[in-house]
Parts: C-alpha cells; sequence; structure tokens
C-alpha cells in the first residue's frame, strides 16, 4: 500500500491470511518494522491484524471508504458510521475499549477518500499527508486521504423510432414525407365512398364524410345514387319570396302584449 492513490473500499479486523477476505491485505509490520499485531502479551499466541482492500476504482466499485475514526467504547456510533467487519477465529476477542469505524460514500459523489493506513509505534510521528487517528494496544494508526476523480455515470442510449430518426438534422438522407394515405383515416363503413362522386370535396380525394363514425343507411346512399337528384334541373324546388317568408312565419306577439298589460 505504499504510495497508494486509489480510494480504499473495505477495512476489517482477521486473525490471519486463512481468513481475510478477498482482495484485502494484511498489515503485517508498522513502518519501524515491528509486528502490527494488536494481540500483545505474554506467551500470546493468538493474532488480530488489520486489513485493507487493495481493489483498483473501476466501474464495478460503487463505494469507498471517505473517512475513518477510532472511538471509545461508550461513544455514540456517528450517523453514516458502521464498524469495521471482522473475520477471526472464534477464541479471539476484538478489543472493546477503542473501536473502529469507517464510513462508505458512493463513489460518484465522493470528493475525497481515504487511500492508505499505517501502523506506527506509539511515539512515532509521521507528517503530511497523514493523519493521526489514535492509538490503540500501543500502535498508532494513521490514514491518507486523496480526492476522488472518479469519471461520472453515463446515461443509457434511449431507443429511437424510425419516424424521429428521420426527423433528425443530423442524418444524412432528408426525411420521409408523409403521404395522404398515412394521415387520411380509414373508416370501414361497408359501403365504398368512390361510388358517390357527390362526397368528392377536394384534389387530395378525401370524402366529406371521412372520419365520421357511423354508417349511413342504405335507403339514403341509393337516394344519393340516383342521377336525378344530381341534375341541374329541380323542377320541385320554388323559390320564396320575402314577402312569402313574412307572411308564412309571421308572428305578432299578441299575448305578451296582453300579458304585459295586465
Amino acid at each position: 500500500m505504499e504510495g497508494s492513490s486509489k480510494p480504499l473500499t473495505g477495512l476489517a479486523w482477521t486473525s490471519g491470511q486463512s481468513l481475510c477476505p478477498k482482495a484485502h491485505n494484511l498489515i503485517v509490520a508498522t513502518v519501524e518494522g515491528a509486528s502490527a499485531n494488536f494481540l500483545k502479551g505474554f506467551n500470546q499466541k493468538s493474532a488480530l491484524y488489520l486489513t485493507c482492500s487493495t481493489e483498483s476504482t473501476s466501474e464495478n466499485i460503487e463505494q469507498v471508504i471517505t473517512d475513518v475514526i477510532m472511538l471509545h467504547e461508550k461513544s455514540p456510533l456517528p450517523v453514516g458510521y458502521a464498524f469495521i467487519g471482522e473475520y477471526i477465529d472464534p477464541k479471539i476477542t476484538v478489543p472493546k475499549k477503542k473501536r473502529l469505524c469507517m464510513k462508505m460514500t458512493p463513489i460518484h459523489t465522493a470528493e475525497s477518500a481515504v487511500a492508505d493506513l499505517k501502523l506506527t509505534v506509539k511515539n512515532k510521528s509521521l507528517g503530511a499527508p497523514y493523519t493521526r487517528l489514535g492509538d490503540m494496544s500501543g500502535l498508532a494508526l494513521w490514514c491518507k486521504k486523496v480526492p476522488v476523480t472518479s469519471p461520472k455515470p453515463t446515461p443509457k442510449p434511449r431507443n429511437v423510432t424510425t419516424g424521429v430518426r428521420g426527423l433528425s438534422l443530423d442524418s444524412g438522407s432528408p426525411a420521409q414525407p408523409v403521404t395522404n394515405e398515412a394521415s387520411a383515416p380509414k373508416l370501414n363503413r361497408g359501403s365504398s365512398l368512390t361510388e358517390h362522386p357527390i362526397y368528392e370535396s377536394n384534389v387530395y380525394g378525401i370524402s366529406a364524410v371521412d372520419g365520421i363514425p357511423f354508417t349511413i343507411h342504405p335507403m339514403f346512399e341509393s337516394r344519393i345514387a340516383e342521377p336525378s337528384i344530381l341534375s341541374p334541373n329541380l323542377h320541385d324546388l320554388r323559390i320564396k319570396t320575402l314577402a312569402d317568408i313574412e307572411n308564412e312565419y309571421n308572428y305578432g306577439f299578441v299575448v305578451e302584449r296582453t300579458a304585459c298589460t295586465r
């Protein structure tokens, strides 16, 4: 982990290499070369080491460690933090007087992350960019943070229909014009309207009754097809004069006037 600039993705306790999590490395020695075993004592045969992930930051990594703190046993766990994992033998107990906690943050939102952890003897001091986290079992823990420069997630491409793709300005081929066949509604009304030229209303051949959601009764269709209706000699048609119209629809409002005088 010397000179590492990749954000860490995991931190845990382990009692040996056989129980070490996948993609993690044990910190087996301090900077001075002393043993990094946190279980020290006379005739002590058990071991307890810190282990850190060494995975390279990639698109498969979703979260990174953005902070590590050392808490006393009576201190409450801060919001967003969790105790580090334990991969140890059943007979081994992790020290409880001081606990290590870490904070995980999505890599695409993290501004900085922990990139390296080092152990020294208690009285040893490391310079920048390392920060002292605290002492535990006669060992001092230091961490280094680096800026996170992960690429932002790219949006998934959306499906574009053929019609929309034809309207694109970037397309090399011109857009296909909309034909009258596609735009004109087609309704099955039981009989073809082309048999009755009286309905033709424009040069595009669109019938005046296109779009009407009902079927014309056959009785009226037969009358429409008669040539007498289409003939210009309309003998039964009588044009009324203005006097005829006034006499036929004259109304004197006698009832209304009588009611007003009462």
